[in-house]
This record gives C-alpha cells, structure tokens and sequence, in this order.
C-alpha cells in the first residue's frame, strides 16, 4: 500500500502522528494508498520552513521570482496529463474535466506570470516642495491555503501562483481525500527551481486546519468549502487577526425565457448539471422555466440526460462517480426525499448500469420536474448530479427568487432578447453572472467569488483582487538632499 507523506521544506517528510486515512479509488471503491494527517510535530515544521523562507523569498527580485513562474508553467504545461490522471483515479472526474480543470488552473499561472505590473506603486514628484511620495505593495509572509476536493489542483492554483509571485510563502493543506495533485505539484515547484520552503503541504484533518488557522505565524488563509465550514474558518481565521478568504457554497440557477433557443438551453443545462457529477460550486442544480416551455425544455433535457453514460473516467464515459460512499448516500437521500416530496422525478440516478469496475460509489444524471421552494431538493446545496426544474410564470418572479436565495455564487440566464439579458446581470444579486453561459467562471485576470453566503470576507480570487489580498500596501514621504554621484558604468542595464 502506498503511503503518502507531507512535502515540508523541499523534501517529503513522513508522519509521525499514528493519524492515517484511506484515499480511494472512487470509480472502484477501492483503497489506493494511506495517507499520514499531520499532529503537532510537521505542523510546527511546516511553520517553521514557511516563516523560515519568507525573508529570503520576499527580497528574491521580482525578475528572478517571474522566471520561476515562467519555468513552473511550462513543466506543467508539459505534464499536464499525468496531473489529469491523478485527479481522476482519486476525484473520479473523467480525464477530459480533469485535463480542463488542470488548463484553468494554468491560467492562473500565466496571470501570475505577469503580476510585476500589478506589484508596482505610484509615485509623485513634488507633492509638497521638493517632498515625493510613493506606493508600494508588500507580501504578507507566511499565508495557507485550505483546499476542497472537487478540483484538487485548480482550486490551489487560484491562490498559490499569485501568492508566490508576490513574495509570500505558502502551506497549502489539500483535502484528504484528494491529496496527489498537492504533492506532485511541491515537486514540480522544486523542478522549476523554487527554494525549500516556499511551498509546502501539510496533510490532515480538523487539527492540522486548526493549526493553520491559529498560528501566528500565517498571515493570511484561503479556504474553498461548504458554507457552514467557511464561516467557521472565517470567524477563527479572523479572531486570530488574520486576512481570510473564505468561498463558501452555492445554489446557482439559469434562468430560461420563452424566446430562449431551447436546444441550447437543455445542451447547456445538461453541462451546467452534470459535469464533474455536479460536485462543483458553479454547477447549474435549479432550472426555472419561464412560460410555457416548461414541457418541451424537460422532454429536451431528458432526452439528453438518458443518453449520458455514467462510469469510470478513463474509459470515455461522460460522467464519473461521486467522490466517497458517504457523497453517494448524501445525493441518493435527497433523491428519496424529492420523490417523497412530490416532485416528478424524470430520470432516475439511481438506476441503470455504470461503465466500471467494482463497486464504484456511482450516480446517473437525475432530473426533477415540478419542484417548489420548499423542497430539500431546492432549498440545500447537494453537490451531485441532481437537477430540478422549477416552472416559474414570470422572467420578475424568477429574478425575485433568485435574489430571495441566502447564496449568490453564480446564475445564467438564457436568452435572446437584450433587454431581459441587461436587466438580469444589472438586478440579480449574484458574484459571476452567464449570459447564454451556462458556468461563468471568469478568465484569472478577472476575480472569482459570490455574494451573501458564498463568500466571507472582502475579497476574491485571483485576478487584481487576489493581488491586493496576498500583498499590503505601503506608503513613503521622503525629502533629500542633492544626489550624490553614483559613479561610472556603461554597461546595459539589466534586470537581476
């Protein structure tokens, strides 16, 4: 059985603990390795490595830190596909989401690639006589990250290539059902020549998240997660006077207005629904029919839903399994209590025949029609494939509904009528909006983040406001006298 240690300070340390879990095989139900949970003994020395690094990293030049980055994109550009197969044999995610979950991540790594732009103060000459001013932005030090399981590397790779690139060091502590990716990528980092140090993972549970959280040592946390564990990391993170980020979950309709091209709508919703087994914060779980589609839009849907084929992520299926038993009985619970409930339940997840191996910890896509708002199946944040249908009889009403929710992730609306589009992003109460966009996740130079309960905290990921999060600013006044003289050299000059 293999065992999976933590990467502190350049190299894998083993754990000392006696803490272990079990990383499966989802498509199998098989257990693939043990995985060491951190105790006290590598959380102090995943501290201790982060702060030891920082000074040296910190006043690393920005030219210096870029080639670095450079150098970490174009490996994993290059490796892209042994990342993706990991991803799958322990998310259960086919390789072709797990090869675009890998592409998305990387973006943020060319953002973070060009972030001397972003690093670079103002200055005024003069502000007062022969007294200037300028700005600069300083890494924080030692900041963690706390990773979910739905996407493995590109959730880290939200917060990482950015907070690297500023000068700060990092612990990342990834979910413990997932932790591969986290380790191939400490050893990718150290093949791209990063110091020891600099970035670190820490593997384990409720203590070693803890930990991260009460630390002096740590600056600031990143957290992805359910929303009861999102405020909670942001309550403690803050309590202990550190910056925190904390995304919480979702509850995301798409909207569909009678001049709607309903092909489109039901390909999209099938998506938006279905893909990755609905274990993402931006999949599309609450479909609300305007009008009088409401008939033909589930027929299209369902036709499409039957003809998905559910099993193991390398043999080209469409859809893998969920990621544990314990996700398997969550969705399947919430199917029963749809059914009980008196929604029409079209397609059947929990029948049929899955494309695997074993005992594989497996839903079919699940369609709901004629569900109302205070149904389970509508009002909680499942996370698997599971979609409801909610007839609506107006594009007001389903604005209204949408904006009645306690979360505000993200929303679509499908249409082709202008007007309705502009009104919809300019009155929803939503953080990432779709138009005719069924997962409006934003490029990395925008910020990814929700509104209400899916986010504690000021700011978002990447993009300009992840910058601003990982560094602080700082402004001098300063007076001098005359120059003195700096000598001769008529060499070119270059950055070092």
């Amino acid at each position: 059985m293999t065992v999976l240690n933590h990467w502190i300070n350049g190299a894998e340390v083993a754990g000392t603990s006696g803490k272990t879990a079990d990383v499966t095989n989802p498509a199998t139900g098989g257990v693939t390795a043990t995985l060491s949970l951190a105790g006290q003994a590598e959380l102090d020395a995943a501290l201790k490595a982060a702060a030891g690094a920082f000074p040296a990293w910190r006043d690393t030049s920005l030219a210096k830190r870029t080639q670095i980055l450079f150098a970490f994109r174009e490996l994993l550009n290059a490796r892209k596909e042994e990342l993706a197969a990991l991803i799958t044999a322990e998310h259960g995610k086919v390789l072709s989401d797990a090869l675009g979950e890998v592409s998305r991540g990387l973006e943020v790594v060319e953002f973070a690639c060009g972030i001397s732009h972003l690093l670079k103060g103002g200055f005024t000459e003069n502000a007062s006589t022969k007294v200037d001013v300028h700005s600069v932005r300083q890494p924080l030090g030692p900041v963690a990250i706390i990773s979910p399981f739905n996407f493995p590397a590109m959730v880290p790779m939200w917060f990482f290539p950015v907070a690297i690139a500023s000068g700060n060091t990092v612990v990342l502590k990834p979910s413990e059902k997932v932790p591969s990716a986290a380790l191939w990528m400490a050893r990718l980092w150290q093949e791209a020549g990063l110091p020891d140090g600099v970035f670190n993972v820490l593997n384990g549970d409720k203590f070693a998240v803890d930990g991260l959280l009460d630390a002096p040592e740590i600056k600031s946390v990143s957290f992805v997660g359910s929303t009861p564990i999102a405020q909670y990391v942001y309550q403690r993170g803050t309590a202990a006077g550190k910056r925190v980020q904390a995304l919480g979950g979702a509850k995301n309709h798409m909207i569909v207005l009678p001049d709607a091209d309903l092909d489109l709508a039901a390909d999209q919703a099938i998506n938006a629904g279905f893909g990755s087994a609905g274990e993402r914060c931006m999949a599309i779980s609450a479909v609300l029919a305007v009008g009088s589609i409401g008939d033909e839009l589930v027929q299209k849907i369902k036709e499409r839903a039957v003809a998905l084929r559910t099993g193991d992520g390398t043999r080209g299926c469409d859809m893998g399994p969920l990621v544990t038993q314990v996700a398997q009985d969550r969705v399947t619970g919430y199917i029963d209590a749809g059914e009980a409930a008196g929604a029409t339940l079209v397609v059947d997840g929990r029948q049929g025949e899955f494309d695997a191996d074993g005992n594989g910890f497996f839903v079919g896509p699940t369609l709901f029609d004629n569900v109302t708002t205070d149904m389970s199946i509508y009002t909680d944040e499942i996370f698997g494939p599971v979609l409801s249908v909610v007839r609506i009889d107006s594009f007001d009403e389903a604005i209204a509904l949408i904006n009645a929710n306690p979360y505000g992730n993200g929303t679509a609306i499908f249409t082709n009528d202008g007007g309705a589009a502009r009104k919809f992003q300019n009155e929803v109460e939503v953080g990432m909006i779709g138009i005719n966009v069924p997962v409006p996740v934003p490029m990395a130079y925008y910020s990814f983040g929700g509104w209400k309960n899916s986010l504690f905290g000021d700011s978002h990921a990447h993009g300009t406001e992840g910058v601003h999060f990982f560094t602080r600013g700082k402004v001098v006044t300063s007076r001098w006298l005359d120059p003195s003289h700096g000598g001769i050299n008529l060499g070119f000059p270059q950055n070092a």
